[in-house]
């Protein structure tokens, strides 16, 4: 018998190619993950296709609820919606809603999310009281406030009497000034989620920048605005697009607490459309209403997808 050859033998780092008719395994997973989910997205589609065409062809009618008696108005109710000084001032009370969302998510959100994240104290204890008003239903909280704000005998208007300052009580919810300011102070209060966004990535933060600024004397102030504000500015964008789409859905936020008091004033998009559909019965011109801040609503959306592709 020959001797083994125990020489080393160089080994070949070529792959081999793949066999034919066999598929790369990232498309086989793309495969089953498409045939999982098939049911569900063919659900929906059906369900938002099908009523956004039924939004479209109510909305060129003039009906009521139960839908009889039917006429047909063609584009007359969206002229009407646009040409309507209060459908106009819903709109803008959105988009003012929003500013203060944003400015209050910008600063107080992320100042607040980057101190408990230093390690401070009690920071879970924090987190709690800071995320628990944006994890309970809107529409329980924004009642609560409400409540607290009555005139007669709301928590609010009875400390200032017991304090000695009843010529600050007011009706709060009868101008519009303390209106607004009732509602800037329940907005800033759902500042819960921008602090988890901004938790979220300050984790992935490179410490070591912070570090070397520490040692060249950078303060706490410059460290802030100079170091850790540029830093995060892809999360300012997905904070700043999410509370802005975020402002479109605060029907429970407005409804349960002013109900768009003093006499529709402070009412948005959703409270118009709400009180124009059972208020008023007038189900064509509403879903009128609807169509166009559907149609806003998404024109965000699209605008948040293609910012969040781009920052990848």
């Amino acid at each position: 018998m020959s001797a083994l050859d125990t020489r080393p033998r160089a080994v070949s780092t070529r792959t081999r190619p793949a066999a034919s008719g066999t598929r790369p395994r990232w498309r086989r997973h793309t495969t089953v993950a498409a045939l999982f989910l098939a049911p569900l997205l063919f659900f929906y589609g059906v369900y938002y296709l099908y009523s956004f065409f039924f939004l479209v062809k109510v909305s060129r009618t003039q009906s009521s609820l139960t839908f009889t008696d039917v006429t047909q108005v063609g584009w007359d109710n969206f002229r009407l919606v646009l040409t309507d000084e209060l459908f106009l001032r819903s709109v803008a009370n959105n988009l003012v809603f929003a500013a203060v969302s944003i400015g209050a998510a910008l600063t107080l959100g992320f100042f607040l999310a980057v101190s408990l994240a230093s390690g401070v104290r009690m920071r879970r204890f924090f987190y709690s009281v800071f995320l628990l008003p944006s994890l309970i239903p809107l529409s329980l909280f924004a009642t609560v406030f409400g409540r607290m704000l009555e005139t007669d005998d709301g928590a609010v208007n009875n400390t200032l009497r017991s304090l000695g300052l009843g010529a600050l009580a007011q009706d709060w919810f009868g101008s519009d000034g303390p209106a607004y300011a009732a509602l800037f102070v329940l907005l800033i209060f759902l500042v819960g989620l921008p602090i988890m966004y901004y938790t979220s990535d300050l984790a992935t933060v490179n410490t070591s920048v912070l570090e070397s600024a520490m040692i060249d004397g950078a303060g706490t102030w410059q460290m802030y605005r100079l170091i850790l504000f540029p830093m995060l500015r892809n999360t300012h964008t997905t904070v700043v697009l999410s509370v802005l789409l975020g402002s479109f859905r605060a029907f429970d936020v407005v409804y349960f607490s002013t109900n768009g008091e003093p006499g529709g004033r402070t009412s948005i998009t959703g409270t118009y459309i709400y009180n124009t559909m059972l208020g008023d019965y007038r189900a064509g011109y509403a879903s009128a209403a609807a169509v166009i801040v559907l149609l806003v609503a998404l024109g965000v959306s699209l605008i948040q997808v293609l910012v969040t592709r781009r920052s990848r």
